[in-house]
Parts: structure tokens; sequence; C-alpha cells
């Protein structure tokens, strides 16, 4: 059988493998994504819309609070998708090595992206109150055991960017576990004979570290970073749980001041918000995943 007629026979089998998961990204993307676009440019009811044009684009980047929400989103995404990295890269070392329970230990660390988001945020607002919780009681006591007169600090309140860094750090708590099992993956890919080659030549371990771990897991390192990234700048529900933007709007990002939007009744208001944070996503990743893809090419 020639190999055109091959092809002509593969094809719908391969058609039909592929559609189920193009039927589900058409409903649940692209339809959605083309409605949105259309009613951002609409001040729209449950029950009623009228079409505005870019007015609503207009009138949201005069919003007063937008610029801190900018910023917030983008430090957000850096810190929580760095963090990831590091702490992922450093629990995979270790749970790869010569460790006992490491399966014990390997449900431990994933189990966090198990649990609810909402409910994280909640359990660990309440640790974080600046009076009752139980961290800053703990550092009090630590304070007073040694000597010195300790006040905790006020994570989810304090004026400045701390309650921003506090969601983060509970962002990677609960979401490193996914990065440890990617660079788990790339760890488990390397060959072994590359190592023993280094170790011949006397190499230690740093230097199989820095020339043979971290060059091979850069596509382990391409995918945490993305997917970490994507999710941080679009992270919403676990902000809104522990601070709900505050204090003040401080610690706002752009997909909370899109759902106040929301609960003020401004739909179409709010709908361009939520078109302006994709552009804003594509804008941020697209770079990242073009510098990623490229290092990825030229290894």
């Amino acid at each position: 059988m020639s190999k055109a007629k091959q092809k002509k026979i593969a094809n719908p089998y391969s058609y039909a493998l592929v559609a189920p998961i193009g039927i589900i990204f058409t409903i649940f993307f692209v339809i959605p994504t083309i409605v949105s676009f259309f009613f951002s440019m609409t001040r729209w009811t449950l029950f009623d819309w009228e079409f505005v044009g870019f007015e609503n684009f207009i009138q949201y980047f005069k919003e007063a609070s937008l610029a801190i929400g900018f910023k917030n989103t983008l430090i957000y995404g850096v810190v929580t998708s760095g963090l990831k990295v590091v702490f992922g890269l450093a629990l995979a070392l270790l749970l790869t090595g010569r460790l006992r329970a490491k399966g014990f230990l390997r449900s431990v660390v994933y189990f966090p992206v198990l649990v609810s988001t909402i409910g994280v945020g909640f359990t660990f607002s309440i640790l974080m109150d600046p009076n009752y919780g139980a961290i800053n009681k703990a550092i009090v006591s630590f304070g007073k055991t040694i000597g010195w007169e300790t006040y905790g600090p006020g994570w989810l309140v304090d004026p400045n960017l701390l309650p921003l860094f506090s969601v983060a750090f509970v962002d990677v708590w609960k979401g490193v576990g996914i990065a440890t099992v990617l660079y788990m993956a790339g760890l488990a890919s390397i060959p072994q004979e590359y190592y023993e080659a280094l170790a011949v030549d006397g190499g230690g371990a740093w230097d199989k570290f820095r020339n043979i771990t971290l060059p091979l897991v850069q596509p382990a390192t391409s995918a945490v970073v993305i997917l970490s990234f994507i999710g941080g700048l679009r992270s919403f529900d676990l902000i809104w749980a522990m601070t709900n933007g505050g204090p003040g709007f401080l610690s706002d990002v752009i997909a909370s001041i899109n759902y106040k939007q929301y609960q003020a009744g401004f739909y179409g208001l709010a709908t361009a918000g939520n078109v302006i944070l994709l552009f804003f996503v594509l804008a941020i990743v697209g770079p990242v995943y073009w510098f990623f893809n490229k290092k990825e090419k030229q290894a």
C-alpha cells in the first residue's frame, strides 16, 4: 500500500481521537472567550444589554486601584513561580535521593495540592491572625524563651506589601507539590551514566548539579515556570479568601478588582477587565515561553 493511501486511512482515525478534546475546548474556552469579547463592549445585566463600544475599557483604565492591581499581579506571579522552582527542585532532589520513608514524604509534599484552595485560605487567615493566630503565638513564645521582647507581625494587615507576600508563600506551600512531581519526572529521565562518568573525572556533588542536573531538567523548569506564572497572574481565590484584596487595595490583583466590579453590578466593566487580564497574561507569558523554548532548542 502506498504512503498516500496509508495517510488517507490514518487521518480519520487521528481526527476521531482529537475530536472530543476539540469539542470540549471549543465549548468551554473558544465560545466563552468570543462571547466575553462581545459583552465587554456592552453594558449588560441578566435581562438586558446595551452596546457601548470601548467605553468599558476606557473606564476600566481610569480605575484608581488599577496600577496597584497590575503591580501586585506581576509581583505575585514572579514570587510564586520563582519560589516553586527553587523549592520544587530542592524537594525533588531530596525525595529522589537516599532518604528513608520517601514514599510517605512524597505524599506529604503533594497533599496540599489536593486540599481546597478556599479551605487553605481560611485556615491560614486564622493561623496568621496578628493577635490570636498560632504563628504569632509561637513567635512570641519563642521570643520570651530566649529573653527577647517579641511581637508577631501583621501578616495580613500590615500596610506594606507583607499581606501580598504572605498569601504568595501560602500559594507556594499549596502548589509546590506539582512542581516537585514535574522535577522528579525530569530527574528520573537523566541517565545515571552521566553522573558516573563525571565521578570518574573527579567531579563532586556541586559539579553534578551544575553540569548535569540543572541543564537536563530544563524542560521541567520550563513547565514549572510557565504553569506557575500563569496560575500566579490569574490567581484570585486564595487572595480573596485571605485578604479580600486588603487592607484597602494593597493586596488587590487584577482578578480581585474585576470581582469587586461584579459585586458592584458593573458587569460589562468587569467583563472588560477579564479581557484585559487575558491579554496581560498572554503578553507576559508569551515572551517567557519563547525564551524557554529557544533555550531548549539550543540545548
